[in-house]
């Protein structure tokens, strides 16, 4: 069996403990994950989720930049973007000391 046709046949419940278990950094019985095993672990979640067609906004990792999509506070904007067209630097209000 290869690795892909075991990610097509895990199981969901699977998939939720998996995912589970690297968000809390342990196995669902307590034992603390071992960084090679939260690798292993992540990477057959994130092609479960692509192979399963997850929303986005419903994979592990995501992170909803809601109203600052697109701002300062965005990371994904650098500040050297500014003068750019990129971001309209009109929608960020100066704030003095």
């Amino acid at each position: 069996m290869t690795y892909e046709e075991l990610i097509e046949r895990l199981d969901p419940t699977v998939y939720q403990s998996l995912r589970q278990s690297i968000e809390l950094g342990k196995w669902p019985d307590g034992r603390k994950l071992t960084p090679q095993q939260r690798e292993i672990s992540l990477e057959a979640v994130i092609y479960y989720e692509n192979l399963h067609q997850i929303p986005e906004q419903e994979r592990v990792g995501f992170l909803d930049r809601g109203s600052k999509a697109g701002t300062e506070c965005d990371p994904s904007v650098r500040r050297g973007q500014l003068g750019g067209t990129n971001v309209d630097p009109s929608q960020f209000d100066e704030v003095k000391s």
